[in-house]
Parts: structure tokens; C-alpha cells; sequence
């Protein structure tokens, strides 16, 4: 006899999301704390019964801290994983309107892609970020052209080569870390993965990408523009500082 199906791929979909959002929570672990609470056929409609008080006692339980206070794990983040388990919470959320934009349009201009949890910000790991902003960015122009939900990738057999295949059309990618093995799936991608730890809003990213590209853009940037091998030394003047344009992470330096 077949055995029933104990999660609907959207309600799977919206778990996943849903343990990203919390620090500290892995996906069994969540999935242990729905099941206590629901029962062991989990959908979207029985989802919108979990509460953040249900979250915060099982979860806490786990722990064996009573009240759940002392789980780290935060009430913003309890009620971002309630709404996104109730399908309130949209991907594109906190995200102006895309701008309109046509291949062509930006003469000289680069695809730059934003890890990102939520708002306009850099502030998403690439193996774990709910989605991608992508930029199209020119020295004196950027445009936000696409929002890319990685939802998918938890169903992939290979979830750091679907990121990577996600925003294949990228040349740069920004992400607060990444780890070695999806580094190098990004780099066969032929995209530049740069790390800022510290984050931040996506308008200051591009901003420091811009102040590069005008004045003094390094050899790897350089070669995206498509400057050839033996002008980009000529050109590369006074190094800017680390802190105003990261450099790609090691396994990305040319």
C-alpha cells in the first residue's frame, strides 16, 4: 500500500524557508517542532495554525529552556518564520518596483548579484540567502532589474550549483561568506564572488562597485569590463582602499 505524503512541496517549500529565517535552527530540527504540533501530515493549510508561541515553546523545549527566551533565536526572526509559514511573507518584500531595462541599455555596464535575507541589503549568506538582488551597474548608473527567489535550491541535488546557475548571467556576487566548495561552483560559473562580512545596504554596495569602476578598477574588474590582458596593469593606478572595494575571495583572484 502506498504511503501518504507527510508534506506538500509547498508547504516543504515554506519549512525550508522558514528555518533559514531563524539563527541557530536546522530544517530536522523545525520539522521535529511542526510535527509535535500538527501531526504528522504537514500542508499549507494546517500550517497557518502554527503561532510564535508554538515556535517558541518547541523550540525552547528542545533546549530545555522552559520559556523559551534563551534560545537565540529572536522574536523578529520567530515572527518572520511564523509569516512565511502562513505564505504571508512574499520574497520580494521591502524591494521597490524592478526598473525597467532592455540588453543594451547600459553601454559599459555589468550584472552584479546581492545576497540578501530581506530589504534592499546585502546581508545573506550564498548558500543559505532567500534570494538574489540583481543590479545592472554602470560607473555612473545601477538598476534594480530582477529579484531571484533560491527557494528551489533545497530541492536540488546540488544546492550550491543551483545558487550559482540561479545568477549564471552575473558577472560579480556579493554575499556576506561563503564557503570554499560553493566559491569554487561560483568561479566556474565565471561570476567574482566578494565577501563583506559586515554587509550592508545594497546601495552602498553598488555605490563602492561604481566608485571602482570610474577610478581605479582593479585587473579582475579590469577583465570583466573586458579590458584587454595587457592594459589593465597600465591601467590600474592607486589601489583604493580594502575597505571601499573588496577584493574577491582568494580562490576568485585571477
Amino acid at each position: 500500500m502506498e504511503r501518504p505524503q507527510l508534506i506538500s512541496r509547498d508547504a516543504a517549500l515554506r519549512v525550508a524557508l522558514a528555518a533559514r529565517a531563524m539563527p541557530n535552527i536546522t530544517l530536522p530540527r523545525l520539522i521535529e517542532v511542526l510535527q509535535e504540533c500538527l501531526g504528522e501530515e504537514i500542508d499549507t493549510d494546517t500550517l497557518r495554525n502554527i503561532t510564535v508561541t508554538n515556535l517558541k515553546t518547541g523550540l525552547g523545549s528542545l533546549d530545555g529552556e522552559e520559556d523559551g527566551e534563551d534560545i537565540g533565536i529572536g522574536l523578529e526572526s520567530m515572527k518572520l518564520a511564523v509569516r512565511i509559514l502562513w505564505g504571508d511573507a512574499d520574497d520580494t518584500e521591502a524591494v521597490p518596483p524592478l526598473d525597467a531595462y532592455t540588453e543594451g541599455d547600459m553601454p559599459g555596464s555589468v550584472r552584479v548579484a546581492i545576497a540578501s535575507d530581506f530589504g534592499l541589503n546585502l546581508n545573506g549568506h550564498f548558500g543559505s540567502c532567500l534570494r538574489f538582488l540583481v543590479f545592472q551597474v554602470s560607473p555612473d548608473e545601477h538598476r534594480l532589474i530582477d529579484v531571484r527567489s533560491t527557494a528551489e535550491a533545497d530541492f536540488a541535488p546540488d544546492k550550491n550549483l543551483f545558487r550559482a546557475q540561479l545568477i549564471g548571467d552575473c558577472h560579480v556576487a556579493y554575499v556576506v561568506s561563503v564557503g570554499g566548495p560553493a566559491a569554487a561552483k561560483i568561479i566556474r560559473a565565471d561570476i567574482y564572488p566578494i565577501k563583506v562580512p559586515e554587509g550592508g545596504s545594497a546601495d552602498e554596495v553598488i555605490a563602492k562597485f561604481q566608485q571602482a569602476m570610474r577610478h581605479s578598477p582593479p585587473p579582475w574588474l579590469l577583465k570583466i569590463l573586458g579590458v584587454a590582458a595587457e592594459n589593465r596593469l597600465r591601467r590600474y593606478k592607486a589601489r583604493l582602499d580594502d575597505d571601499d572595494v573588496p577584493d574577491p575571495i582568494p580562490e576568485a583572484t585571477p
